[in-house]
């Protein structure tokens, strides 16, 4: 099964997310099919704290990908805010 979800990077203390499309059978960090955006907590820029390639993430939710509850909480709040 294909998933779109975060796989976590960066160093102690100051996170950094790779929005990713994996096979649900690879680890968190480990193999990947498209690197579609990020996610930087650190940022206090809304804009600049999550970028999302929409076109690709909808192409591959058309063809059976499912979503994190984590990225369908980050769909709601770019569509709300307009971010992108």
């Amino acid at each position: 099964m294909v998933k779109i979800r975060l796989a976590l990077h960066g160093s102690k203390k100051k996170p950094f997310y790779k929005i990713i499309v994996t096979d649900s059978r690879f680890p968190r960090n480990g193999r990947f099919i498209e690197n579609i955006g990020f996610f930087n907590p650190n940022v206090h820029n809304k804009a600049k704290k999550i970028n999302l390639n929409i076109n690709r993430m909808d192409y591959w939710v058309k063809n059976g990908a499912i979503l994190s509850n984590r990225i369908k909480y980050f769909i709601k709040v770019i569509k709300k805010n307009n971010i992108l």
